[in-house]
């Protein structure tokens, strides 16, 4: 079919392929974080082999120092800097702890320490160098240039920047739409859903709007440009991402939350364990020994280390079974979310649409293999989403296709070819006969998209196809209820009707539909008002923001869009929705034995500093105490690296 749009050629950029983004990765030793980390590893992995097999000091030692430099220095000098703020915190600590321990011996025990410091801060370097690179290759999914026509009908490409709102701009098949707009002629299908979320490409005809970033079908369309460049929808959708980023609560560790008294009272401490008994007469050595003791036995590293072994180790276990959890801060998060909101295609859905019905029509002399077979048989020669879907359908069937001669396209109309002798139509129902009307409806309220097949002019069936719901949907929600006491709630942008029906067979009683990014964003934003602590789980670019904002996000990893898996704070690999509640008890878990573990250590700390402060502990068995429950909740903590943790979280128990 001839398109009455012909252009006439024109120098332009190649489309970008369907759902495509140019990758701006800032690169893992770009950072200057990751680079010191690296070092101060490397030269710990150097030193430690040679201790260990009984190498001189001069072998060993000085790597070790090297190691304490370069993975030392940054926190060390942010800690200084935050004192000149009149503020201390525990990476100082750790770095003076560090220091002590070396001081009296345990040189090794304080390079481990400073290595792991390091390493948490370079990972966390890269988390937000990455995260800003998804934003800013959002902006790539809108083209680089737009074919403007002028009044005469020329054709010029321009950069989009340049386009303003009156010009009117063709957009031909393949391509993707400029700049917001509405449609003034022509008519195709626009794949829409890095906006929306919809599944299928939507038609486009003369008054339908559209917007930059999506994707032109088979038609050929002209826009008349209504939003400038920098207002368009994509260009909200990255500046909502990075207000919501920078807005969002910092976040903290539990350890973290006491940091400063800790601190401030351990210093205090020390200095009135060196400074009472001098003014008591006590000698110089003495003094000094028992405040250098103090200072061991009452060191944040057993605290530290309570923490984050729990955490870690969970980080692992979700990590072996497809779940990637960003940081140990996520991991804890994720134990103390109340409300969850689920995106539906990708997320709840396959994402994919499927023949989920075939109807012949009363008369018409065919059952439903035959009239799957000539459907799929005209539609094979079609790109159309619907079409390979119409073709999977026999194939899993195993029908055996005939080949189809005179095919044509019709945007927005559907295909004709002749099969076997046959001429079939397959597309939208817009001539039906009245006994077809009611199986039509029927489709449609249930969440369907019908479409006709016509053979040698006759009504002859209807096909239904729809995103099917994921297999583990309807337990997933389930198991969310339970866990945080409350139904989840259903954010989407596909339309009312297919989104209650899909939230019915999931069982979500709350749905919100047709919904834009900002809505989706406000929506989140309206949920946390009243207290809740959301967690957002999507898969697309329309569903960036609100993971920026909510409490936690996790996206579907398979099909998720870069923006998406780079703002989200967990990834499901595998795409295994059920690993959403399974990851949440197992964080509550680890939540439950950070708290075992600061109790074993408050313990051991409290023990030995009355010890140290009543009595004469000596140095040595200080040491040893500090490193045992240091030791001790450690091993306590990678109880959660065992497969039953994972296994119990997944019956829906909390690890």
């Amino acid at each position: 079919m001839t398109s009455t749009l012909a252009p006439q050629p024109v120098e332009r950029a190649k489309p970008a392929r369907a759902g495509a983004v140019a990758r701006r990765r800032t690169r893992v030793l770009a950072l200057p974080e990751a680079r010191w980390a690296a070092a101060a590893t490397a030269l710990f992995l150097l030193a430690l082999p040679l201790q260990l097999t009984g190498a001189p000091a001069w072998a060993w030692g000085p790597l070790y120092a090297l190691s304490y430099v370069t993975g030392g220095w940054e926190p060390g000098w942010e800690g200084l800097k935050a004192l000149k703020d009149r503020t201390l915190d525990v990476d100082l600590l750790m770095v003076v702890a560090a220091l002590g321990a070396a001081a009296i011996g345990q040189v090794m025990d304080g390079a481990l320490l400073i290595v792991i410091f390091a390493t948490s801060g370079a990972l966390e370097a890269l988390a937000t160098a990455r995260t800003a690179d998804s934003v800013r290759g959002l902006l790539d999914l809108a083209p680089a240039t737009a074919t403007r026509l002028s009044p005469d009908g020329a054709e010029q490409a321009v950069p989009v920047e340049e386009l303003e709102v009156g010009d009117t701009v063709l957009v031909r098949p393949g391509e993707r739409v400029g700049a917001d707009g509405r449609v003034l002629d022509g008519a195709s299908e626009v794949d829409q859903a890095t906006i929306t979320g919809e599944p299928l490409p939507v038609a486009k005809e003369p008054g339908d709007e559209v917007f930059a970033g999506t994707l032109n079908g088979t038609g050929a369309l002209r826009i008349r440009v209504e939003r400038d460049a920098s207002d368009s929808v994509i260009a909200r959708i990255v500046r909502m991402v990075q207000e919501a980023s920078e807005t969002k609560a910092p976040t903290q560790l539990f350890i973290e939350k006491v940091e400063q008294r800790y601190s401030l009272g351990m210093v205090a401490a020390t200095l009135a364990v060196f400074l009472v008994p001098l003014a008591f007469g006590a000698q110089l050595t003495d003094a000094l020994l028992r405040a250098m003791t103090f200072m061991i036995v009452a060191s944040p590293c057993a605290v530290v280390l309570a923490t984050m072994p729990p955490l870690l180790s969970a980080i692992a276990n979700a990590g072996r079974h497809g779940v990637l959890v960003k940081s140990a801060v996520v991991m804890e998060r994720l134990g103390q979310v109340d409300a969850v909101a689920l995106d539906k295609t990708g997320t709840l859905t396959e994402g994919s649409p499927r023949v989920t019905d075939v109807r012949p029509l009363p008369g018409c002399g065919l059952d439903e293999a035959e009239l799957l077979t000539l459907a799929a048989a005209a539609e094979r020669p079609s790109e159309h989403p619907l079409a390979r879907a119409v073709v999977d359908a026999a194939r899993e069937r195993g029908l055996v296709l005939p080949d189809a001669q005179d095919f044509t396209s019709a945007p927005g109309v559907g295909v004709t070819a002749v099969v076997g002798g046959r001429t079939v139509e397959v597309g939208a129902p817009a001539r039906l006969a009245d006994d077809a009307v009611g199986t039509a409806a029927e489709l449609e309220e249930s969440g369907r998209t019908a479409v006709l097949v016509v053979v040698d002019g006759t009504p002859a069936g209807l096909l239904g196809i729809a995103d099917r719901l994921r297999p583990d949907a309807a337990a997933t929600v389930a198991s969310l209820a339970r866990l945080t006491g409350s139904a989840p709630v259903l954010l989407t942008g596909d339309n009312p009707r297919a989104a209650a029906h899909l939230a019915a067979e999931a069982g979500i009683d709350d749905v919100r539909a047709e919904l834009l990014p900002q809505d989706k964003l406000a929506a989140v934003k309206e949920m946390e008002s009243a207290g809740r602590k959301v967690l957002v789980v999507g898969d697309g670019v329309n569903d960036a923001p609100a993971l920026a904002a909510a409490h936690t996000g996790i996206a579907m990893g398979r099909a998720g869009s870069d923006l998406a898996l780079e703002t989200a704070d967990a990834v499901i690999v595998r795409d295994e929705l059920a690993a959403v509640p399974a990851t949440i008890a197992l964080s509550r878990r680890a939540r439950r034995l950070v708290v075992q573990n600061l109790v074993i250590a408050g313990v051991f700390i409290t023990g030995l500093v009355v010890w140290d402060l009543a009595g004469d502990l000596p140095l040595p068995l200080g040491v040893a105490g500090h490193e045992g429950s240091t030791v001790l909740v450690g091993l306590n903590g990678l109880r959660l690296l065992r497969e039953g943790a994972w296994q119990r979280a997944a019956a829906g128990g909390d690890g």
